[in-house]
């Protein structure tokens, strides 16, 4: 019977890749980039057979044109290649990702799927820190966290207990990987609702999300300048408690959020901690351990690493 032997959260951001020589905070920086390495080892020493990596898309592989909930790519996996993330074909398992989504299907969850999936830096860059020389495939689980109306976080938390079960369920004896991509808090530069855009940046990112399929990095220079001229909002208090609650073992109770709470607490890039509730959602739970937490704001994030081992992995 297959089963995960891991559970991963780990916060992403592309400007560690572009802006490095920027840090001015780099004692953070460092801790965070050695708990990366730190959780990297920690999937190695797993042994897996699979990663099934939950993360966003930043409009570069969904558009306003189409945005399911929940996709999981079940055929060819192409990263976008964006700021020095992995870009191109990335190694998957067909089969074993076409049998996680029947059987997320059966179980209630109705994930869409794409036979040829274009994934950005919300998963490709837990690739390139979190399973860097592994040679693992991956199962990408893509979530809607930043075209309104968003998924609600309970039936997020439902997603994973229907993991679990979907792995359960695999007919090969395979060790799994649950990696989660995203957040912590984080405010970024873009409009409330996609459909009320307030200003002409607004405008005009409104328009690369509806238009870019196929062609977004025609868009990209000047969206890259709208998001590195942004203020940093980073919410450290909501940080430290929502990584004592893993630890506790307590996420569950942020299912009975909204978006609107999300919003408040952690801003709008905070959205994404609803890839880190189905992440512990498939853990059972089970308390975790926080390898660092640094408020970046160089790179306009609170980032942090955590671990959940399944209950009784320890004994």
């Amino acid at each position: 019977m297959a089963r995960i032997v891991l559970g991963v959260g780990a916060s992403h951001s592309t400007l560690m890749n572009t802006h490095w020589d920027g840090v001015v905070h780099t004692d953070r920086a460092r801790r965070f980039r050695d708990a990366l390495d730190e959780a990297r080892d920690a999937v190695a020493a797993a042994r897996p057979d699979v990663a099934v990596v939950v993360g966003s898309n930043h409009f570069r592989g969904f558009w306003l044109d189409l945005i399911p909930a929940f996709t999981v790519g079940v055929g060819e996996v192409i990263g976008a290649g964006e700021a020095g993330t992995p870009k191109g074909p990335q190694r998957t398992d067909p089969a074993v990702a076409r049998e996680l989504a029947e059987a997320l299907i059966e179980r209630g969850t109705e994930v869409a799927l794409s036979a040829r999936l274009q994934i950005d830096h919300g998963q490709t860059h837990a690739i390139q820190y979190l399973l860097r020389d592994l040679d693992v495939p991956v199962v990408p689980l893509v979530v809607n966290v930043f075209a309104a109306p968003l998924p609600r976080p309970d039936r997020c938390v439902a997603l994973g207990a229907n993991l679990a079960e979907a792995v359960a369920a695999l007919p090969d004896d395979l060790r799994v990987v649950v990696i989660a991509s995203g957040g912590l808090s984080h405010q970024l530069p873009w409009p409330a609702d996609w459909r009320d855009p307030q200003t002409a940046d607004e405008e005009f990112l409104v328009e690369a999300w509806l238009n870019g399929r196929g062609e977004w990095e025609r868009y990209d220079e000047r969206r890259r300048a709208i998001i590195t001229a942004a203020r940093p909002v980073i919410f450290e208090g909501f940080d430290e408690r929502f990584l004592a609650d893993l630890q506790a073992g307590d996420l569950r109770r942020y299912a009975s959020w909204t978006s609107a709470d999300i919003q408040r607490a952690a801003g709008n890039g905070g959205q994404e901690l609803r890839t880190w509730l189905i992440m512990a959602a498939a853990l059972g739970f089970a308390p975790g351990r926080t390898l660092a937490y640094a408020a970046m704001p160089e790179w306009l994030t609170g980032m942090g690493v955590a671990l959940i081992e399944p209950a009784g992995a320890g004994a």
